[in-house]
């Protein structure tokens, strides 16, 4: 499947659709189909649609013009889906009540949060086809990079701030202000959602830019299948067995222990003290999520297939992916954590499905009133990112007001005095979290209408 799948699939005739038409589809703007690997170029209006198609005139008789730029709406929108149900799971009202959907699997198995992070590297994985097809490769080795480390410089910074550590330290009752910035300096978490973006992109982006489609199928089923090998049949150390007995305990798979040996038990998530979510070695089945992404962006642009004939490549291999991925489950089980195989076929085929979807309904038929706010969110994903990031670590933890002599986080006052005492707890936490989307939803809107689009 890995082998021949992705790249082999994406080219199989949709032998039930009709002759292409001879409308083909042109933007209603200037725009051409450039995107960046976090936001796309954009019009001189601040207020037209993103992505628009109509009919154009009628074919020549005399020579066939190449094919026009599109400029596809559920682009946007799929990034825009992804990045606010981001802000949602990651924002409860409170922790201790949040329905299930809205967690991650306790380990093995996927729930729809699991679902958010490979949607958008896989998205990334797109844009990054839309953005460098176009430019001469020459050029581009040093561009890619060149954003790849500021990616990960930008996820540095925020799993640093504010810079200094806030809480209190054992064996150190009145802690100096160097002191607290040594302490946040030396238990600085290394890797993050960011860095393994960041990281990817520049692995993708490198393996696809001097490498032939076949050769690129090869890299892909090399790392999936590689690091299914490496997981399962080599021994880990410490433990007296190779990782396929132990993928069930998360401190002692081959990845925690690589994580614990490359980053230190410092450097590390602090909610495991074991094991990083994000760690190096789980880091590398990612780069296959990104590229599977190019290759659906490289089958989104040929445009010598009509669009629709796009969608349906799209969902096929969508589907053959998602059932892939659960059969390869049975011996390599879908989790988030570990990154496994299993789980890149799965959620990139989920992904494929996803923006198919949103093709048929925003390009094809043309139904977008609903999107308005998705298109908001993906147009300016790294800024609804990092500052909610930054957002939420202020109202938790370093904002506080004293409540009945009780010094509480902006986050728990807010939720105490306006959700739990008049809902369910578990729909007052939810009602809080979409709170959380709003309010950055209005902030997104004030940057869209001004034509501010940041970039890295």
């Amino acid at each position: 499947m890995a082998g021949e799948g992705w790249e082999a699939m994406l080219n199989v005739e949709c032998s039930m659709l009709n002759e292409r038409n001879a409308a083909e589809v042109a933007p209603a703007s200037s725009f051409n189909i450039e995107h960046s690997t976090f936001n796309i170029q954009h019009s001189e209006s601040p207020h037209s649609t993103p992505h628009t198609l109509l009919p154009y005139a009628a074919m020549s008789t005399v020579a066939p013009l190449p094919p026009p730029s599109e400029r596809l709406m559920a682009l946007d929108v799929f990034r825009g889906i992804t990045i606010a149900g981001m802000l949602l799971v990651n924002n409860p009202g409170s922790w201790g009540a949040i329905y299930p959907p809205l967690e991650h699997a306790p380990w093995n198995g996927w729930t729809p949060t699991d679902l958010i992070f490979p949607f958008f590297l896989f998205i990334v994985g797109v844009t990054t086809h839309l953005s460098l097809s176009k430019r001469d490769p020459n050029t581009l080795t040093l561009k890619i990079i060149r954003r790849g480390l500021l990616i990960v410089l930008a996820g540095l910074l925020l799993n640093a701030f504010p810079f200094f550590w806030w809480g209190k330290m054992a064996g150190i009752p009145d802690p100096t202000f160097l002191q607290r910035v040594l302490w946040r300096a030396q238990h600085l978490r290394f890797m993050g959602v960011l860095q393994r973006i960041g990281i990817a992109y520049i692995a993708a982006g490198l393996l696809t830019l001097r490498t032939t489609a076949k050769q690129q199928i090869a890299i892909v089923a090399a790392l999936l299948l590689g690091y299914w090998f490496v997981m399962t049949l080599v021994p880990v150390p410490g433990t007296g067995t190779i990782g396929y007995f132990l993928l069930d305990q998360p401190e002692k798979t081959l990845a925690a222990w690589s994580d614990r040996l490359i980053l230190g038990t410092n450097h590390i998530w602090a909610s495991t003290k074991t094991w990083d979510p994000e760690g190096p070695l789980s880091t590398i089945p990612a780069i296959a999520t990104a590229m599977l992404g190019i290759f659906a962006g490289r089958w989104l642009t040929d445009k010598r297939r009509p669009l629709l004939e796009r969608i349906a490549g799209l969902y096929g291999v969508g589907c053959l992916g998602m059932v892939a991925g659960e059969l390869w489950s049975w011996v390599f089980p879908i989790n988030k954590n570990l990154w496994t195989s299993s789980y890149v076929l799965f959620t990139a085929g989920f992904a494929c499905v996803m923006l198919a979807t949103c093709l048929w309904i925003l390009d094809i038929h043309q139904i977008r009133g609903w999107a308005r706010p998705f298109v908001v969110y993906g147009v300016n994903p790294l800024v609804a990112f990092v500052g909610s990031g930054i957002m939420a670590r202020c109202i938790d933890s370093l904002f506080k007001i004293t409540i009945d002599g009780k010094k509480t986080s902006l986050h728990q006052a807010s939720f105490d005095a306006f959700f739990s005492p008049y809902f369910p707890d578990k729909f007052a936490s939810l009602l809080w979290g979409l709170a959380f989307v709003t309010f950055w939803l209005g902030i997104l809107w004030l940057l869209h209408r001004r034509n501010i689009i940041v970039k890295l």
